[in-house]
């Protein structure tokens, strides 16, 4: 296992096994705004390295060493009630541990939630503090599930919407000629650069460049799908409904199918 210790200037020295999970996505920093410091399998030189990183550039320094730490104790007990979700720890904690424990599944008589950004929003929005304890505080369950049911047919709303712009792509096309004077050839040329600036992109960890990379590869596909009388939602469907029954396991990074293995 390999150990991660960060800095994000002005704010904090840590370490993490997932930088980009940790940092990214629970703490929101964007990849220019943190520089991994060191890297090491040695959970004790890696313990000892960030308090005395701590130490020389002033920020508060951990009271107990990383390797000390109890994995668990960052995990939510909470209590479900058939009118109520109680949490254990005042609001003004509350966000701090929702972000620890983004992923997990609060299942309600209601509805089934996940703990994402949106719901942590949701949830501080609404929380109020327990009357009978300070240090608790509350939903209640009917109205996170109609937060849960409104954000459900926006996603499906957003689906749809995203459906039509293959046909968006198709029309830009049209207009531009691509459809009556390119070909596949030379699209798929176009592929192969878009797919070198993703390969770039995500070596230099430059998620704008990622994103629009990803986002030309989409395009590029959509107009080389047309160039040979197709159409890349049937593509799509096709290939879904292929690997929809695959069966396999994860080999070093990617699903093998069985007949593979």
């Amino acid at each position: 296992m390999k150990y991660y210790l960060y800095h994000i200037p002005g704010k904090k020295i840590g370490v993490t096994k997932f930088p980009v999970s940790r940092i990214e996505h629970q703490q929101g920093y964007g990849p220019d705004e943190y520089v991994i410091l060191e890297e090491s399998e040695d959970i004790d030189y890696i313990s000892k390295r960030e308090i005395e990183l701590q130490k020389s550039h002033g920020y508060r320094v951990d009271e107990t060493l990383y390797k000390q730490l109890n994995p668990n104790k960052n995990i939510m007990r909470i209590n479900i009630t058939e009118q109520t979700t109680t949490f254990p720890c005042p609001i003004n904690k509350l966000k701090g541990r929702l972000m620890d424990n983004l992923g997990m599944v609060i299942q309600t008589a209601h509805n089934r939630h996940v703990v994402d950004k949106e719901l942590i929003e949701w949830i501080m929005n609404s929380v109020v503090t327990s009357q009978f304890n300070e240090d608790r505080c509350y939903v209640y369950n009917k109205a996170m599930s109609n937060f849960q049911d409104h954000l459900d047919s926006n996603n499906i709303d957003k689906q749809i919407s995203h459906s039509d712009l293959f046909a968006k792509i198709r029309r830009w096309a049209y207009e531009r000629g691509i459809y009556d004077h390119g070909d596949s050839k030379t699209q798929c040329l176009k592929l192969m650069e878009e797919v070198g600036e993703l390969s770039e992109g995500l070596l230099k960890r430059d998620k704008p460049e990622i994103i629009d990379a990803i986002g030309d590869i989409a395009v590029v596909l959509t107009n080389l799908a047309k160039l040979e009388k197709l159409d890349i939602e049937d593509c799509i469907e096709n290939a879904y409904q292929t690997i929809s029954k695959r069966t396999g396991k994860m080999v070093n990074g990617t699903f093998v199918k069985t007949e593979s293995l």
